[in-house]
């Protein structure tokens, strides 16, 4: 059976080009975001350029301000504090659930983790910081999914957590050096059904968290 590809509204495109801006660093922490010449810029009227905003602003990525527009949040570690903690606790419910079904499918684990942990290892050796940024959030990500619970996945995909764990290892670092080995340490826990793994997982995040 075809999984069907999935279909992105207007907004939700809008609104990851705009994440991938600030990710990026085109827009950095404090610059103003101009509805408009997004608008211009990728061709479509402002309503949903509001609308994606509105929602970045929501998640508390941007903030507004009357007379003073839209600007990128000036994140600091303090503002991870409340974050990190939720994500460990979804991130240890989603473990615990994808454990059996990776344990017992080698190629699914292979499929689905180990690719990004080859890349980390790639990444961290040429100190490739974008592509560390985008493995280990594709990692986790991919883990979430692979607890098959959809409801879980919304949860944090809706908190924002995949956007703050990028930002938080491009604009504050982590506690992380290798980020290679950590991951891998989590697939081989995977690949033996290790009882403690949504424990070694929560661990794991909690780690990752930038200290003030």
């Amino acid at each position: 059976m075809i999984t069907p590809p999935v279909v992105h509204s207007l907004r939700e495109q809008i609104r990851e080009h705009i994440v991938e801006g600030i990710v990026s660093g085109r827009w950095k922490p404090g610059e103003r975001i101009v509805e408009r010449r997004i608008a211009v810029e990728l061709e479509v009227s402002q309503t949903p350029v509001r609308e994606a905003l509105r929602e970045l602003e929501t998640l508390r990525l941007i903030e507004s301000a009357p007379n003073k527009g839209v600007r990128v949040r000036n994140l600091t570690a303090s503002d991870l504090d409340e974050i990190y903690p939720v994500r460990a606790g979804l991130e240890q419910i989603a473990a615990e659930l994808a454990a059996p079904r990776l344990a017992s499918d080698a190629a699914l684990l292979d499929g689905l983790l180990e690719p990004h942990v080859v890349a980390l290892r790639e990444a961290d050796r040429t100190e490739d910081s974008t592509a560390q940024v985008r493995h280990t959030v594709a990692f986790h990500r991919a883990m979430v999914g692979a607890a098959g619970n959809s409801v879980l996945l919304h949860t944090w995909e809706s908190l924002g957590i995949e956007v703050f764990t990028a930002l938080s290892i491009r604009w504050l670092g982590t506690v992380q050096k290798a980020f290679a080995e950590e991951h891998e340490m989590l697939v081989e826990a995977f690949r033996r059904n290790d009882p403690e793994i949504g424990l070694l997982v929560k661990r794991h995040v909690l780690g990752c968290a930038p200290r003030a």
